[in-house]
C-alpha cells in the first residue's frame, strides 16, 4: 500500500478560545493528540465539538491560543496549507463527476496528475472497496457507499489526521454499524490520527482510543471508553455516558469510598466519586441496565411503560414522589405494575450535589 499518513508526532491544542459575539463557544481548550490516534469529539449539540473541528481544519479562526503540529502553529495557515482531510456530514461530492474524478479532485488541487494521479485513486477506491463503482456518479451509489468516497477522497492526500464531522448521522442504524468498522478498519491501515465529532455516546464508545467529552465550550473530561464507561468524573458526563437514572438526596460515609444516598425514604449504597465522602446533599448515577427488579429492592415504583427489546424489557417506572427511574428486567412486566428497584452497589455512582 503506498497511500499512508505523513509523519507527525502530536497534535497540540493550546489554550483555544473561539467566541461569536458574546458567546464562548470554546473556552480554553488544551489537548494533545499523538499519531495514529483516534479521538472522538463527545457532547451533546452546542458543547462545541463542531466548532474544535472547523477551528482545526482552518474553516474558522481563533479568538485566542494556538494549533501546533510538532513544533509548527498552523492556526494562522489557511485550510489548504494545513494539509488535513476532511469527511463532512453531508458528504459534500460533486454529484456532476464519476466517483474517481470526485477522488481525484485533492490530489489535482495539489498538482498530482497523470499515472500517479490515476493510480493512488484506484489505491484509495480499493482501500474503501469501491473499485467496480469508479465510473459512477454520486447518485447512482447508496448513502453508505457515498460516504466511503468521501473517506477515499479525504485519505488519498495522505493526510497527517483524517477530520470526521458526524459522517454516519445521515445513515440508518444498519448501514451505521457497517460503517463504524469501515471507518476503524481504514484509520487502523493508514496509521494517520482521526478526529471524530459525534454526539452519539455508542458510536465514541465503539471507535476511539479516547474520548474527549466537551460541554458548554470546555473539556469535562478526557478518557478510554473503558474510562468514561465505567467512572464519569462528572454527573452532566454520566448522563451524557448513559446513566439515564439521577437521583438527588443525602448521603452519608459508609465506609473508605461507599455512600448511602436517602432519597424519599429509601436508600441505596453506592460508590463515592469524590475524593472524600463527607456526606450530605448529593447526586447518583444508575445506568438502566443496572437497575432491576428484585423481591426485596429498596424503591418501589409504579411501572408506567415498558417495552420489549428482543432478550430483555426496558421500562419507565414512578415512584411515589414522582420520579421516573429507567430500568431493564429479563421478566415481562406491564403499565400499573408495581416493582421494587435495586442496583449493585459498585454500579451505582455518587457524586457531591455541586460536581
Amino acid at each position: 500500500m503506498t497511500i499512508t499518513a505523513k509523519d507527525f508526532r502530536e497534535l497540540r491544542f493550546d489554550r483555544v478560545r473561539r467566541d461569536f459575539g458574546t458567546h464562548h463557544a470554546l473556552r480554553d481548550v488544551s489537548l494533545t493528540i499523538q499519531r495514529g490516534e483516534f479521538v472522538a469529539l463527545l457532547g451533546p449539540s452546542g458543547c462545541g465539538k463542531s466548532t474544535a473541528l472547523n477551528c482545526l481544519a482552518g474553516l474558522l479562526p481563533l479568538t485566542g491560543g494556538g494549533i501546533w503540529l510538532d513544533n509548527t502553529r498552523i492556526d494562522h495557515l489557511k485550510p489548504e496549507e494545513r494539509g488535513f482531510g476532511m469527511v463532512f456530514q453531508n458528504y459534500a461530492l460533486f454529484p456532476h463527476m464519476s466517483l474517481r474524478r470526485n477522488i481525484a479532485f485533492g490530489l489535482e488541487m495539489k498538482g498530482i496528475k497523470g499515472a500517479a494521479c490515476r493510480a493512488k485513486v484506484e489505491e484509495a477506491l480499493a482501500l474503501v472497496r469501491l473499485t467496480e463503482h469508479g465510473d459512477k456518479l454520486p447518485g447512482q451509489i447508496s448513502g453508505g457507499q457515498q460516504q466511503r468516497v468521501a473517506i477515499a477522497r479525504a485519505i488519498v492526500v495522505e493526510p497527517p489526521v483524517v477530520l470526521m464531522d458526524e459522517p454516519l448521522s445521515n445513515l440508518d442504524a444498519k448501514l451505521r454499524l457497517e460503517m463504524r468498522g469501515e471507518i476503524r478498519r481504514i484509520h487502523s491501515m493508514l496509521g494517520s490520527s482521526t478526529i471524530y465529532v459525534t454526539h452519539d455516546q455508542d458510536e465514541a464508545l465503539s471507535l476511539a482510543d479516547r474520548i474527549v467529552v466537551l460541554r458548554d465550550g470546555a473539556v469535562r473530561q478526557v478518557g478510554t471508553p473503558e474510562e468514561l464507561y465505567a467512572r464519569p468524573a462528572h454527573p452532566d458526563v454520566a448522563e451524557f455516558m448513559g446513566y439515564r437514572n439521577l437521583l438527588r438526596g443525602i448521603a452519608a460515609p459508609v465506609g473508605a469510598d461507599r455512600l448511602r444516598l436517602t432519597f424519599e425514604g429509601h436508600a441505596l449504597e453506592g460508590v463515592a466519586m469524590a475524593a472524600s465522602a463527607p456526606g450530605g446533599a448529593a447526586l447518583a448515577a444508575i445506568r438502566p441496565e443496572d437497575f432491576t427488579p428484585t423481591a426485596d429492592g429498596p424503591i418501589p415504583a409504579t411501572v408506567i411503560a415498558a417495552e420489549y427489546r428482543g432478550r430483555d424489557f426496558y421500562g419507565v417506572a414512578r415512584t411515589e414522589g414522582g420520579i421516573e427511574l429507567f430500568f431493564r428486567t429479563d421478566t415481562r412486566v406491564a403499565p400499573a405494575e408495581t416493582v421494587r428497584l435495586a442496583a449493585p452497589a459498585d454500579r451505582v455512582l455518587v457524586y457531591p450535589e455541586a460536581a
